[in-house]
């Protein structure tokens, strides 16, 4: 087999065997296939697209170039939960406890993030003394246990797909959508769930601006898990504006408590019930959706959920405290208001620019070697749709420097009010199964 007769096969529209897929995935990994014969075959992909048989095959073949999760020890289907990331997205931290209160096993691999925040282990670490580095027994008894832990994702997990996304990355090859839905699928199937729900954002601050765009990712996500035996649906939501009113690490934990308590933003608790319905169900826990739903809100009334989030993080080392007291969080030495300088509505918030003047209070990583502080970040104080009278505070900033300027007037420029009414985005725009 030539890799020069895979490009030409790909070049011409014609389909890719299972065997030149893995041909080609296979000796890109170890070495002996050189960039830019892959390069070419990207940008055919990029240009030819691929059919549901080579997108699944292209995902288990980066799956099989690595480790792969066992978590076949741990009792009950085994839900995860992948979001294609946005800014104030906290889900993560609801979920886990909501749907674990409900016997529901969430083994969670996560890893760090580069963007608005960081990522969900960074979001937990804010809790003094939360650590991931637990043993592989461990964390699978914990599950059994407490049916919820984290643990940090293996660095050799689907090394295909690292090495892949490097060259896409240089290549102008990121937004295909057969690319970008086997590389995330990867990590979710080698992570070892048996069902998968996916909430795809669609809006400014998510990867994909539109509906369409966002409804085909979804699509090709949910086909590649179907098609290789992982029970797969998705969810896409509304990301034109944060979700929640956090954006920051330990002021997510806090927003993420006050959620469990059945006090936080009707936006965040309206999607980790939609998202966690479908988890309950998928693990057969309820019989249909709606039972599923009011199961989730009961957890939440009679305060399991909120008992689930304190067991999990005192069993990985954490001081389940700040659950009853947030202020032992990691607090910012300042705060100041933005105020409006007019009187109306809110009538847009761009999300990704919003997290961007987050990240430059220090709050997510503009490079992998960024540091994050984990108590700064800004706290919606209006959503789109809101009125507002000129002084009113818009959002509370979070911060360790006392000049803010710079971010002030990013939030200004991306913040925008209008003399009419605008009504709020639709949070949840349509859920695919097939």
């Amino acid at each position: 087999m030539r890799m020069v007769d895979i490009i030409e096969n790909k070049r011409d529209g014609r389909e890719l065997t299972t065997e030149e897929i893995q041909f080609f995935v296979n000796g890109y990994t170890d070495g002996s296939i050189p960039d830019y014969q892959v390069s070419a075959l990207l940008m055919g992909i990029y240009f030819q697209g691929m059919t549901e048989k080579e997108r699944a095959d292209l995902t288990m073949a980066m799956v099989e170039s690595g480790d792969q999760i066992d978590l076949t020890k741990i009792e009950g289907i085994k839900v995860d939960k992948h979001s294609t990331g946005g800014v104030g997205d906290t889900t993560t931290l609801v979920l886990g406890p909501l749907v674990a209160a409900l016997g529901v096993p969430v083994a969670k691999m996560s890893g760090r993030g580069l963007g608005h925040t960081g990522g969900t282990i960074d979001k937990l670490e804010a809790v003094e003394g939360f650590h991931v580095e637990i043993e592989n027994d461990e964390f699978i008894n914990l599950v059994n246990k407490n049916k919820i832990a984290v643990i940090g994702q293996s660095g050799n997990l689907t090394p295909a797909d690292k090495k892949l996304y490097a060259l896409r990355d240089v290549t102008s090859t990121v937004d295909s959508i057969p690319l970008i839905a086997s590389s995330i699928m990867s990590k979710k199937i080698a992570a070892g769930a048996d069902a998968i729900v996916l909430d795809v954002k669609t809006g400014a601050g998510a990867f994909m601006k539109t509906i369409d765009d966002s409804i085909a990712l979804a699509k090709a996500m949910v086909n590649i898990g179907n098609n290789v035996g992982r029970n797969t649906m998705a969810v896409i939501s509304d990301m034109s504006q944060p979700l929640g009113y956090a954006i920051g690490n330990a002021l997510e934990i806090k927003e993420a408590i006050d959620t469990l308590k059945g006090e936080g933003p009707e936006d965040l608790t309206e999607l980790c019930l939609t998202l966690g319905s479908h988890m309950v169900y998928l693990a057969k826990e309820a019989s249909t959706l709606k039972e599923a739903r009011e199961k989730l809100e009961a957890v939440i009334q009679n305060g399991k959920a909120l008992e689930a989030f304190k067991v999990f993080l005192s069993s990985q080392g954490g001081d389940a405290s700040v659950v009853d007291d947030p202020s032992r969080l990691p607090q910012a030495k300042y705060t100041f208001e933005l105020e409006a300088k007019t009187d109306g509505y809110v009538s847009e918030m761009v999300a990704d620019e919003i997290g961007t003047a987050a990240m430059l209070l220090g709050a997510g990583r503009a490079t992998k070697e960024s540091v994050i502080d984990l108590a700064v970040g800004l706290v919606l104080r209006k959503k789109i749709g809101d009125q507002v009278k000129k002084g009113d505070s818009i959002v509370t900033i979070y911060s360790n420097f006392e000049n803010v300027e710079e971010v002030k007037e990013m939030l200004y420029e991306n913040i925008l009010i209008s003399s009419e009414k605008v009504a709020a985005p639709t949070l949840v725009h349509c859920e695919i199964t097939e």
